[in-house]
């Protein structure tokens, strides 16, 4: 059987095609699909680097901070908490003028590596002295935090105010022996690490 120039051309041609064919379907396109996963994946990878350098960055934030904390009054024995911030708004209560009338100290039981005490105080005094009594707060040195606050007038028109507060403070009680180091941070991001 003797082939044409021309049917010799068609296979020639449907050879290529074919080779073409079967390059596509079992070269080009497994590996375009393999450098797509590639780039997704280094696009993931990307992304929790970011978010592993912002962690460190924060961590890096936190620890003067908690360093302060640590140094300026964090307890480890819940009673010395307790006692640090009742003497402390008592005191800061007298030189700021503010009558207390009442501070009653509320423990939280919690299993997180920080716990918190809660107190729930009220006072009465000009709008002065109530302004330096939540300055001397604010500007502690040790963990404290307004949670809520009420002020009100105890007589229309007068300088009688009267303040009603809760406010907390932390400590951390004394690490397991599994636990990282009293100098480290709590983990803010809630993360592994």
């Amino acid at each position: 059987m003797i082939i044409s120039s021309r049917e010799r051309l068609i296979l020639v041609v449907t050879a290529i095609v074919l080779a073409l064919l079967v390059l596509d379907r079992y070269v080009v396109t497994p590996l375009d699909d393999y450098r797509a996963s590639l780039d997704a994946q280094k696009q993931r990878l990307v992304g929790e680097m970011e978010r592993a350098q912002a962690l460190l960055e924060r961590k890096h934030q936190l620890t003067p901070k908690w360093k302060e904390m640590t140094a300026g009054g964090l307890k480890r024995d819940p009673s010395e908490a307790e006692s640090q911030i009742l003497h402390s708004v008592q005191d800061w209560s007298k030189e700021a003028g503010l009558k207390l009338t009442s501070l009653k100290p509320e423990r939280l039981p919690d299993k997180k590596t920080l716990q918190e005490i809660s107190f729930q105080a009220a006072g009465i005094g000009s709008m002065n002295a109530v302004a330096r009594f939540l300055w001397r707060l604010e500007t502690a040195k040790a963990p404290v935090r307004v949670k809520d606050l009420q002020l009100g007038s105890r007589k229309e028109g007068t300088d009688d105010l009267t303040l009603q507060l809760r406010l907390s403070t932390l400590y951390q009680p004394p690490e397991r022996p599994s636990s990282s180091a009293a100098d480290t941070p709590p983990n803010p991001t809630g993360e592994s690490e």
